[in-house]
This record gives structure tokens, C-alpha cells and sequence, in this order.
């Protein structure tokens, strides 16, 4: 698997939508309970039933989300002793949970650092050429779009899962089907571990079509043993869909520029127009800004 670090792409306007996106998934992760835990790698009994309790009332949970209803009995934070096995307390539900908007609550939950920093890095590299296409409000309804579209998606596949679904990798995943419909082209430098970390730089439909065919094949679970504690499939739908979004966007979609350095590529001064052919319809090939 490579990892992405860089984008041979400017855009021309600044990606405030991927910024406050960004801040507020890290923002809801530090205020999480159990947050600490995932970071020392100590977890407390205690700690877990509140973690669980949490996500049960915030996290988008499949069964809730087919059958619109709340199950009798929920976590309610407390631990209980029992003679030989404790564990957390169960009781009715006190609070008034929405099934169709925990979808939107659940984007914003992660279940660790690695969770939280592995969506955040593809959205702040893929994110802000996205949102130049789009526009801000258009990009933020790509990625409200793709995410309530992975949410549902995953739990038609899983009807009957209580296992609370969180994470914002179905709506980042549409911002990464976008990118690859609207910049197929665009160079990305990845890190490739082989030993060590080798730096290549890469056209973009093949590190995005790598992930992609990865995420696929992993939704079957025939490429590691622990694929069912992630939600592979909501990656597949949330990919799918947010190309199926970009498509009418792709004709005149103005191409990358061409790199010619051998780090970072080219720089340019703001409002220089990029030097390649023009774009279909009279367009300008675009602006690096």
C-alpha cells in the first residue's frame, strides 16, 4: 500500500470547507470519551462503557438505520460488578436518538489517532482540488452526499448489525472518486515502504485506482483476516458515488500542470496561467493560485 504525502496540483481558490472539516473531526475526536486511552494504549473498564455508551447514542448503527428504531435496551455508561466477570451496565434508552441524523453525527466520530489521521491526510490532499471543482457548497454536498450514501449502503449489507458504524471514510471516499474522475492525470508523490519509505511520484488514476481495488477486495474479506472491523464496503459506495457526482464536471475541467521539477514541482506566482492546452469549449487550461 503507498502512502499519499503531496499532490502536484494547485488550486485557485483557498479550501476552507476541507479546513473546517478537518478541524471539526479533530475537534469531536478530542472531546470523545476515551480518547486518551487510544493514545496510551490503557483503557480502563470504566472507560470503554463510557466510550461505548457514547458511540451508541452518536454512531449511525445499521439495524437502527433499516428498521428507524431505537433497540429496548442501550449502554449506559455504567460498569457493573458481577461475581466472576464484570462488564457494562445495559438499560432503556434516556435520550431521543435520530437514526437518519446520527449518519451526519457519526462522520465525525473515529475510533483512534490512526483512524482519525489516515481520513484527514487523504482529505487535505485530494480535498481542496475538489472543492475548487465543486465550489464550497457544492463540495460540502459531496461529502454530506457520499457519506449518507456509504452509511445506508453498508447497512443494506448488514441489516441486522448493532456494531455502531463510525468515521468520515465514506464521505472522504467521495472526495477521492471525485478526484480521480476530475484529475486523472494530477502526479501525487506517495511513499512506498519497501525497506524503506521510497519517495515516487505517481499519476494520480493509478494511486486512486490502487485504493480503490484494495478497499474492493478487502470488502470481501480475502485479503486479511480482520476485514470485518472495517466498513470496506461504505469506502467501495462512497468511492463509486462520488464519481458518479464528478462525471458531468469532467469536460472542461482544466488539466494539472505538468511537474517539471524533480521534488515538488514547478512553483508559479498566483494568477499565472498554467502552460498547456487549452481547455475544451475555449477554456483556459487553468490558473495556479
Amino acid at each position: 500500500m503507498v502512502i499519499p504525502v503531496h499532490d502536484v496540483n494547485p488550486a485557485r481558490r483557498v479550501p476552507w470547507v476541507t479546513y473546517a472539516l478537518i478541524a471539526a473531526n479533530v475537534v469531536v475526536f478530542l472531546r470523545t470519551p476515551g480518547v486518551a486511552g487510544s493514545v496510551t494504549g490503557e483503557t480502563g473498564l470504566a472507560q470503554l462503557c463510557r466510550l461505548e455508551a457514547f458511540l451508541d447514542q452518536w454512531a449511525a448503527v445499521p439495524r437502527e438505520l433499516i428498521h428507524d428504531r431505537l433497540p429496548g435496551l442501550v449502554p449506559t455508561g455504567g460498569v457493573g460488578v458481577g461475581p466472576s466477570d464484570p462488564g457494562c451496565l445495559v438499560g432503556p434508552p434516556a435520550y431521543d436518538k435520530s437514526p437518519p441524523l446520527s449518519v451526519l453525527t457519526a462522520m465525525f466520530l473515529h475510533g483512534g489517532w490512526l483512524h482519525l489521521l489516515g481520513n484527514m491526510l487523504f482529505l487535505w490532499i485530494f480535498g481542496d482540488n475538489v472543492e475548487d471543482r465543486f465550489g464550497h457548497v457544492g463540495h460540502l454536498l459531496l461529502y454530506g452526499v457520499c457519506g449518507y450514501a456509504a452509511a445506508y449502503g453498508y447497512a443494506l449489507f448488514n441489516t441486522d448489525s448493532a456494531t455502531p458504524l463510525i468515521g468520515a471514510s465514506g464521505a472522504v471516499a467521495g472526495a477521492l472518486g471525485a478526484y480521480l474522475v476530475l484529475f486523472p492525470r494530477a502526479r501525487v508523490w506517495v511513499l512506498v515502504p519497501f525497506l524503506i519509505f521510497l519517495p515516487l511520484r505517481l499519476p494520480a488514476w493509478s494511486v486512486l485506482g490502487l485504493w480503490f481495488g484494495l478497499q474492493a477486495l478487502y470488502s470481501y474479506g480475502a485479503a486479511v483476516s480482520q476485514a470485518g472491523t472495517v466498513a470496506y464496503v461504505a469506502h467501495v459506495i462512497g468511492f463509486v458515488v462520488g464519481m458518479l457526482l464528478a462525471w458531468p464536471l469532467r469536460r472542461g475541467t482544466p488539466p494539472p500542470p505538468e511537474p517539471r521539477g524533480i521534488l515538488w514541482g514547478t512553483r508559479a506566482r498566483p494568477g499565472t496561467p498554467w502552460r498547456g492546452r487549452p481547455g475544451r469549449g475555449g477554456e483556459r487550461a487553468g490558473w495556479v493560485g
